[in-house]
């Protein structure tokens, strides 16, 4: 399968602008962990959800296919990066507790990361699949929000963007479930120009800007900014995660 980046061309954009996971989730999934000394975090990009799992174990693997991702991302004394795909990753059989891929399932071939991951994954180990789908402020700003989503962008999404807004219910899970409570959402207390960035940073808003010759943001910059108010005036952005987690 080829590896489908979408984010290299604007890496450091992407980097800058993507909202933090909260710690809550990360401690909450490692407490049904077998131990707590390694994980890998598959598709890690500029190691978000790294950062998070270094927080509740000893070492941490992690992964992504994009070179331009894996410079991006923050260095940590229990974090190894490495530029490797999700279907072949160079750790040994059955060596890690936890295998987690955080908003990067649905770029993948499925079933051959899972296959991976049962080949690492120690007896009783955890998967952990989770993402984000779309973000709220409030009632003015979330209009501006579905003008750019389900407008201006939307010929622009590529098609494993379906599996994200239908929560990965389409993707095949063949592990057993646990259940890990009740995930807190995800959220950033942004000013305007932060909250623009993270739009302008989807990978759709990228394809638009290629085939216009301008930023989808622009069609919508006068809206957005009577939405918004103050645009120094910092407002809470919230997405809802969605979380599966198995065991092997």
């Amino acid at each position: 399968m080829t590896f489908k980046d979408h984010f290299s061309g604007h890496s450091a954009q992407y980097a800058d602008a993507r909202p933090n996971y909260p710690s809550a989730l990360f401690a909450q999934i490692a407490a049904q962990a077998p131990s707590r000394r390694q994980c890998w975090d598959a598709g890690c990009g500029n190691g978000q959800a790294s950062l998070g799992w270094a927080e509740v174990f000893d070492a941490v693997f992690a992964t992504d296919p994009s070179a331009a991702q894996i410079t991006q991302a923050t260095a940590h004394p229990r974090i190894r990066y490495a530029v490797e795909r999700a279907e072949a990753c160079s750790l040994g059989d059955a060596s890690v507790d936890l295998v987690g891929i955080a908003q990067a399932l649905h770029w993948c071939d499925v079933d051959a990361f899972h296959r991976e991951a049962r080949r690492v994954l120690r007896p009783g180990g955890l998967i952990v699949e989770f993402g984000y789908g779309e973000c709220a402020v409030d009632a003015a700003v979330d209009a501006v929000y579905r003008r750019l989503y389900d407008e201006l962008t939307a010929p622009y999404w590529p098609p494993e963007r379906r599996h994200v807004e239908r929560r990965y219910a389409d993707l095949a899970f063949p592990f057993e479930p646990v259940d890990v409570g009740v995930m807190p959402p995800m959220q950033q207390r942004w000013t305007l120009a932060q909250y623009a960035t993270y739009l302008d940073s989807w990978s759709a808003s990228a394809r638009y800007r290629a085939a216009q010759g301008h930023s989808p943001l622009d069609v919508v910059a006068d809206d957005l900014v009577r939405a918004w108010g103050d645009p120094e005036h910092t407002r809470t952005v919230t997405w809802a995660l969605f979380v599966r987690v198995g065991r092997a």
